[in-house]
């Protein structure tokens, strides 16, 4: 599974063809490349995008302006997202395929076989998803890895990139950068952890004395973890709500997707990174659980988010109340009605907050809460079915009966004249 080359240069070339030659010969398997440095992902991309352009497998660049920079994409393409986007149900990681773009919309199948579409205004989070950094593949499982070695590479990271495969994996280096298999065994063995999210320049790298440039510390969000405490008691064996009646497999995997949910909290508690086991248990989880009942874990997750105590019972067994409130959440999602109560409840309590912070002067504060706003506004473009419904409730919006026909836009307007003039309701 290792594959030696005089340079780096032949090293990524053997890579290219064999990931070709492999795409060529098992079409509907899964695969990525692997390497350790955001230049070589980019170059790795548009290598492996350029041989299937050239065997005529994508339709029509369109010059996209996403996250990272301009990129082509076409109808065909494999695509990674960066960002986590409940909504569409996406994750930071997520692999797909374009099924079709254009310069403001794209639809894209997830491996998982779900099609996702979306304005490119607002969700612009991704990249071509041919080579992704070993860092970003955290959680990701394909069929079979194609990775190129580096000397950033430690033993975390090599334990990373060589664990994402079901099928196959496979090994490129140069001589350039390892003399010899002993030197990429000592790299690959190194406990250099810190060092995962550091770039390295082709200047100032040598094969035995890499020097690292710093990657700035990203930005920690808000997830749907934030506001969880793992507790011991999580622990205990399952215990069922009736002491007379076994937990039925609903309960099992409410159980196993708060546990899981957790796991992930105490470590964004901790400020450490999550490992590749307990995002692999927890999209398990959800996919358990979806399985007995459709769109269960979306649904339970912000159950979660509104009521992180109910984690902690759930994990312990006790599933009642949380199983409610999941009905609940269920009965919101498909009912545009429920929606609008919920949205107009949370607008409001929003719109109080944020003329607290006004008044006052908490100028950040204030900045923060609107922020939010600004996102529930939005997101009614993705809810035809509410925004229509909240035309008749203007008044209870702050917004004024004879505003603009889209409610999101007048939100948005509202907002504006908020910060500027200190408008209330």
């Amino acid at each position: 599974m290792v594959h030696v080359a005089d340079s780096r240069d032949e090293a990524r070339s053997n890579l290219i063809k064999g990931w070709e030659r492999d795409s060529a010969e098992t079409p509907g398997k899964t695969r990525i490349i692997l390497t350790h440095t955001n230049d070589e992902v980019q170059a790795l991309n548009e290598l492996a995008r350029g041989r299937l352009k050239e065997r005529g497998e994508l339709g029509e660049d369109v010059a996209i302006h996403v996250e990272r920079g301009a990129r082509d994409f076409a109808a065909g393409d494999r695509v990674m997202f960066l960002k986590n986007d409940r909504g569409l149900g996406i994750k930071n990681g997520s692999l797909g395929i374009v099924e079709t773009v254009n310069s403001k919309h794209m639809d894209v199948r997830l491996d998982s076989g779900r099609i996702v579409g979306f304005d490119l205004k607002d969700y612009a989070h991704l990249d071509q998803g041919y080579a992704a950094t070993i860092h970003k593949a955290q959680g990701v499982t394909v069929d079979r890895v194609h990775v190129l070695a580096t000397p950033g590479l430690d033993r975390h990271g090599a334990y990373v990139a060589l664990s994402r495969h079901r099928e196959s994996v496979a090994l490129h280096y140069g001589r350039d950068d390892f003399a010899d298999d002993a030197r990429l065994a000592r790299v690959l063995s190194r406990d250099r952890a810190k060092d995962m999210a550091s770039d390295y320049t082709r200047e100032d790298r040598t094969p035995d004395h890499p020097k690292p440039e710093r990657a700035p510390e990203p930005r920690r969000t808000r997830s749907i973890f934030t506001g969880f405490h793992a507790n011991p008691v999580a622990r205990q064996p399952m215990v069922a709500d009736a002491a007379s009646e076994p937990a039925s497999a609903l309960q099992q995997a409410v159980r196993r997707y708060a546990r899981s949910v957790l796991d992930i909290a105490k470590m964004e508690e901790l400020n450490l990174p999550i490992l590749p086991h307990q995002v692999q248990a927890h999209e398990r989880a959800g996919v358990a659980l979806d399985m007995i009942r459709p769109h269960a874990s979306a649904d339970l997750g912000n159950v979660f988010a509104r009521d992180p105590a109910l984690a902690e019972d759930a994990a312990i067994g006790k599933t009642r109340a949380t199983i409610r409130a999941m009905q609940m959440e269920t009965e919101i999602r498909t009912n545009p009605e429920l929606r609008a109560d919920r949205f107009v409840t949370r607008w409001q309590s929003l719109d109080r907050q944020r003329l607290r912070f006004d008044r006052n002067g908490d100028w950040r504060g204030e900045r923060n809460v609107r922020g939010t706003m600004a996102d529930l506004a939005k997101s009614l473009h993705r809810d035809p079915q509410l925004e229509s419904i909240l035309h008749s409730r203007r008044r209870e919006l702050g917004i004024a009966m004879e505003s603009g026909p889209s409610i999101g836009g007048s939100l948005m307007e509202y907002l504006g004249r908020g910060r500027n003039l200190g408008l209330s309701l």
